[in-house]
């Protein structure tokens, strides 16, 4: 199996409705757990090396309609991570000493330290998304100038565009790798992944009725994420449209895409300094002849 995780980088102006939600790629589900497994090893290991070399961070954002399956993923991915080298954010509605911020705030103060991963399930795209389909939580952040819904106009959402761009080029220039996957679930998936939820006494929890009435807004969201991706997809933090039917497939192209990319860096682990290297058996001989 050879994935050219390229195909799924979305480099130009992005349509949802042409971005496949599932694909196949000859492996049975057994198999791509395996590879999934193997992936997450090597993704630790070079988190470990990007903690010695203390230069870069990365951040992780993922967004899709609900039960799309960025916990599991996250799950999947990441546990082979020390779990000190990543930290996991779900960003849920703000509360009220976020809403006394500026929108990216909350966003900011969660970004990863040198060394490390953050990963953001659901991110400051929400800010873009769920406010664009409900524009009265946006009356919330009590902004000058924006005093009622027809005060949020197109030119709003288009500084909003650019104050992410910025905020994400910032945050490259200084050393955070930004990806970012968009988790593309098909509205039948969805139909289905839902009713399982109902019929599954252990997954009812996850239920809302809240959900339905998003589902209800499915056309509006995708026009939303495609305006958002095509406007925000840049070289220095760019989109990667995922087929997400498959959970096992998704993993694993998640998986792939983090660790091809993080490839394109050297991170280079700090040299031994010459005392060490000079004294190596010096110091063998001594801590085997240490008493207990």
């Amino acid at each position: 199996m050879n994935i050219n995780t390229d195909d799924f980088k979305v480099t130009e102006a992005f349509s949802i409705s042409k971005a496949p939600t599932k694909i196949e790629l000859e492996l049975t589900a057994k198999k791509k757990i395996k590879k999934i497994e193997k992936t997450s090893k090597k993704l630790g290991k070079l988190q470990d090396k990007m903690y010695a070399n203390n230069r870069y961070s990365v951040l992780i954002c993922l967004q899709g309609m609900d039960t799309a399956g960025k916990d599991s993923l996250i799950r999947e991915v990441f546990k082979n991570f020390n779990a000190r080298g990543v930290v996991v954010h779900s960003f849920k509605t703000p509360t009220s000493n976020e809403l006394k911020h500026d929108y990216l705030w909350r966003h900011y103060i969660a970004l990863p330290q040198r060394g490390k991963f953050a990963v953001f399930n659901r991110s400051h795209y929400e800010n873009v998304l769920v406010t664009r389909v409900h524009p009265n939580y946006i009356l919330n952040e009590n902004l000058p100038g924006v005093d009622k819904e027809e005060d949020i106009t197109d030119a709003f959402w288009e500084s909003r565009f650019e104050q992410i761009n910025n905020f994400e080029q910032h945050l490259a220039e200084n050393g955070t790798i930004v990806l970012k996957f968009f988790l593309h679930l098909g509205k039948e998936e969805q139909r289905q992944r839902l009713l399982r939820r109902l019929e599954k006494e252990d997954h009812l929890w996850k239920f809302s009725a809240g959900d339905l009435n998003e589902r209800g807004l499915w056309d509006t969201y995708q026009t939303y994420y495609e305006e958002a991706i095509s406007k925000t997809s840049k070289p220095h933090a760019p989109w990667f449209a995922i087929p997400a039917d498959d959970k096992e497939t998704a993993r694993l192209l998640v998986a792939k895409t983090i660790l091809n990319e993080l490839k394109k860096y050297d991170f280079k682990e700090p040299e031994v300094s010459d005392d060490v290297l000079d004294n190596i058996a010096l110091y063998r001989v001594q801590l085997l002849n240490e008493k207990p």
